[in-house]
């Protein structure tokens, strides 16, 4: 039985106070599926030569795609705020995963819910259009009620494990039951649905099922790979648990499903890797930490399509889903509707921002700041804050060409300095903090 939440009485942000209600007929359920720390091309459709994603290929093929889809930020907490508010991590206040003073307090992690709380939320938004939500999986926020959910597994309490997910984390690894139930639930109530589906999979520990791991072992293939292939393949199966629930309740039909990945990473070949992988994968600002194919099936209103040229960001999930369900708000999202093929054609540019695991001050987002980037077009620049703590980006400012130099290896900042100029200003433009 789903265990309901109490929601935390809030006061009604000021950018809802115009919302207009969506007519009943108008409301399509909403389901995001989230991966967790995957590259971005370690998925069969998107060609990788051993891993086996067969129902995440079909729900690409039934799916438009953005195949150059990013999220703004290459880590887990700040990534998911980011997807969840709509905002960029400069905006929302959560950079980074835990607040450097009272790290693994409850007193220093309120604080921070407390700042994501002032935010918009995508659960809370619904909620007040009539929609149910559930949350699973990851969920840093503490009690999934922070986030306007209306049922989810996790509890948030410090002072019993809860940090990111804890109860949560059970989904996909170890029951599907609750995931099942909710939607159950929810058909048998007629009520539009959000469920938030993000399981700490493929995420380390890599302790796939043998059945599936068996599928991977092989000469010259060092077994922590082979782990990493098979949690992909786990992962991809759990998905498939989903979509096809949604199919047998009869509702996939008025369902919006929206996939991606929280943050890259990078596989190393010795045992463990560490909790960020290998070198230019989590946490790094290059392709392989911050690129995600975005995936959006909505039947009859997404056409199924293989888009490699049109720009994407996470940022533009809330805007989409909002736009799908008919809500209208006052509050100036920097994110564009990818369902409307004009905000897509204008669009120049898509933006990001890397910051220090722990968060020296939610109020002043500079001080842990290490990069800023800018894509417009084949075209990448970073630029560095001079704070960096790891190995995470270049030291001096880079130019790259993704569509020649896809693992952004050469820098030609000095070779184009008239389209490092160009990018700079745009950069700037978005956002200028004084570091």
């Amino acid at each position: 039985m789903i265990r309901n939440l109490l929601i935390a009485a809030t006061a009604v942000l000021a950018f809802a106070a115009n919302e207009r209600p969506s007519a009943a007929a108008d409301r399509p359920n909403v389901v995001i599926l989230l991966s967790d720390d995957q590259r971005w091309n370690d998925y069969s459709f998107q060609g990788h030569e051993a891993i086996q994603t067969p129902n995440i290929d079909r729900l690409a093929e039934q799916s438009m795609v953005y195949q150059r889809g990013y999220v703004p930020t290459s880590l887990c907490r700040p990534s998911l705020a980011s997807l969840f508010t709509g905002l960029y991590p400069h905006q929302d206040g959560i950079t980074g995963n835990d607040p450097r003073e009272g790290k693994r307090t409850k007193e220093g992690r309120a604080v921070l819910v407390d700042r994501f709380m002032k935010n918009p939320r995508l659960a809370e938004i619904l909620g007040r259009h009539g929609y149910v939500s559930f949350q699973s999986g990851k969920w840093w926020e503490g009690n999934p009620s922070s986030g306007g959910f209306t049922a989810g597994m996790t509890h948030g309490d410090v002072t019993k494990g809860g940090r990111h997910g804890d109860v949560g984390l059970t989904i996909g690894r170890k029951t599907m039951e609750p995931v099942m139930n909710f939607i159950d639930e929810s058909v048998a109530a007629d009520k539009p649905f959000f469920l938030w589906y993000a399981p700490m999979m493929p995420h380390l520990p890599h302790d796939p099922p043998e059945r599936i791991l068996k599928k991977y072992k092989a000469e010259g293939r060092p077994l922590p790979v082979a782990k990493y292939f098979a949690m992909c393949d786990w992962w991809d199966e759990t998905c498939g648990q989903v979509l096809d629930h949604l199919e047998e309740k009869g509702v996939a039909d008025n369902t919006i499903v929206i996939y991606l990945c929280d943050n890259g990473w990078t596989q190393r070949s010795d045992v463990g890797g560490g909790a960020i992988g290998g070198p230019r994968g989590k946490r790094s600002v290059y392709d392989g930490g911050t690129r995600t194919p975005i995936m959006i099936r909505y039947p009859g209103h997404a056409k199924p399509s293989e888009n490699t040229t049109d720009l994407a960001s996470s940022i533009d999930v809330v805007p989409t889903i909002l736009a799908a369900a008919g809500i209208q708000t006052d509050y100036n999202f920097p994110g564009i509707n990818l369902l409307n093929p004009e905000a897509v054609a204008k669009r120049q540019a898509i933006f990001g921002e890397i910051y220090a695991h722990d968060i020296p001050d939610y109020r002043s987002p500079e001080k842990g700041l290490f990069y800023r980037w800018v894509i417009d077009g084949d075209w990448k620049l970073i630029v560095p804050t001079g704070q960096e703590e790891g190995e995470y980006g270049p030291k001096e400012p880079a130019l790259f060409n993704l569509k020649s130099d896809p693992e952004e290896q050469k820098n030609v900042i000095s070779d184009h300095p008239d389209v490092a100029k160009k990018l700079r200003e745009k950069l700037d433009g978005w956002w200028s903090p004084k570091v």
